[in-house]
């Protein structure tokens, strides 16, 4: 059975609902559907909603995502656009058509049978997954932070070795409580300064059979020479220095060729014995990107836009942030898969929408780097700021930089709820924080 979705308002359809989408959807909703001059649909794979920088912090248990999610069906009520759950899988151009696949729940049953929905334009905002190289054992024997889902999955692996090593009578094994993460970018970074941290608080609450100096490891891999090989050195040296006195193990300029069941094996012959991988090395936009009527993509699926961020073959489809390959004159390379990028992609896209509707031109897009933050936890924070703040570079480290990387999730919640409301969410944690544990011990 297949349902079409029609309406008489110029239609605007935002595919992904991650910080761009969702921001952008409850930006349109909140002027233009509201005032009933549009009507705006965003389409998510998922029901919820949370920011993913936050991912590796549901990883290592350190946060809990039930306080942290954001309900689509609530935001899509209260700002006037409607949600609607589904993954999107083909597109007619001439017809202007988005088909979105069934919906099954876990057990296999169809809940939602195929869709069409009917644009007059479409935003396409899917964001990124992690990109395995097609590298021997990554897919089955490694896990990806892409989702809420796969950095739960994590956790509770993470837990249930812990709960395994303390229940059993032999002595810990090689490689049964060390953590091998593939990838030395800002993920990968901030999920091994968050799981020293939350190891040796999971261990505190009675699994003292373990000694989490002596029986849990933690270990990056990274084929280039220096860690964070995207930022600054000065960063990444920094950076570094704060990792080696956690002991982490860091194997720079190895590059991964198989994982197992048993851990992972480099081109040098190196094997690094573990149970738990997790893959946080490169990018990739989805796959169905490439098969989407004829849409120009590039050797990693992202949508060809122009500096419109319309898409080069179809001025009525546009794409932003981590799927779209949107030139940045002046550099070789295309604007970089950032969270800030997609920031201010979304509010550009405020802007287009009412000139488009109005008849007008459209604006240009030019990103404005802002600088880089790294986070490790209860540590330290380090970064540079850089453009329009500074009229250059400035490298910050400690209090200061740890709240300026705060503020960057703070500005995404007030986007979607306003102050008052973020207001009054952040005084609420901080007093239900003292009554629970500081991880997340299931």
């Amino acid at each position: 059975m297949e349902i079409k979705i029609k309406s008489s308002l110029h239609h605007i359809v935002i595919v992904g609902g991650g910080a761009g989408g969702l921001e952008l959807a409850t930006r349109l909703g909140d002027t233009l559907g509201r005032k009933g001059k549009a009507a705006i649909t965003l389409i998510d794979k998922t029901r919820t909603h949370v920011w993913k920088p936050l991912l590796h912090e549901i990883a290592a248990g350190s946060m809990n995502p039930d306080k942290h999610e954001l309900e689509y069906l609530a935001q899509a009520h209260w700002h006037h656009f409607r949600f609607r759950l589904g993954n999107m899988d083909g597109l007619d151009r001439t017809k202007k058509e988005v088909y979105v696949a069934p919906y099954h729940d876990e057990d296999g049953v169809e809940v939602i049978p195929r869709r069409v929905f009917q644009y007059d334009t479409l935003i396409i905002a899917v964001g990124s997954t992690t990109n395995d190289f097609g590298i021997k054992g990554a897919r089955d024997y490694s896990i990806a932070l892409d989702t809420q889902g796969q950095a739960e999955r994590f956790h509770r692996r993470l837990h249930n070795a812990l709960l395994r090593a303390q229940t059993q009578e032999e002595p810990v094994q090689a490689g049964q409580l060390e953590v091998v993460i593939v990838g030395a970018g800002a993920t990968g970074i901030e999920l091994a300064a968050e799981l020293h941290n939350t190891t040796r608080e999971l261990t505190a609450y009675g699994l003292d059979k373990i000694d989490p100096d002596k029986d849990i490891r933690i270990s990056l891999i990274e084929a280039s020479d220096r860690i964070l090989p995207a930022l600054p050195k000065k960063l990444s040296d920094s950076v570094e220095m704060e990792l080696r006195k956690l002991r982490v193990h860091l194997y720079m300029g190895e590059r991964v060729t198989e994982v197992s069941e048993k851990g992972v094996y480099t081109h040098s012959g190196r094997f690094i014995p573990s149970e738990l991988v997790v893959w946080a090395a490169g990018i990739k936009a989805p796959d169905f990107l490439s098969q989407l009527d004829g849409l120009e993509t590039n050797r990693i699926n992202q949508l060809v836009v122009k500096t419109t961020l319309q898409t080069t073959l179809d001025a009525s489809i546009f794409a932003f942030g981590d799927c779209a390959a949107c030139p940045w004159p002046g550099h070789d390379d295309n604007v970089p898969p950032r969270a800030q990028a997609a920031h201010q992609q979304a509010s550009l896209l405020v802007k287009t929408m009412k000139r488009r509707l109005a008849g007008k031109s459209i604006p240009e897009y030019k990103y404005r780097d802002y600088g880089s933050l790294v986070n490790l936890g209860r540590y330290s924070t380090v970064g540079n700021l850089m453009g329009a703040l500074t009229g250059g570079s400035m490298y910050i480290e400690g209090l200061f930089a740890r709240l300026m990387y705060q503020s960057l999730y703070k500005m995404h919640l007030m986007a979607l709820h306003g102050f008052f409301t973020v207001f009054l969410q952040t005084l609420a944690r901080i007093i239900t924080r003292r009554t629970e544990p500081q991880v997340k011990l299931h």
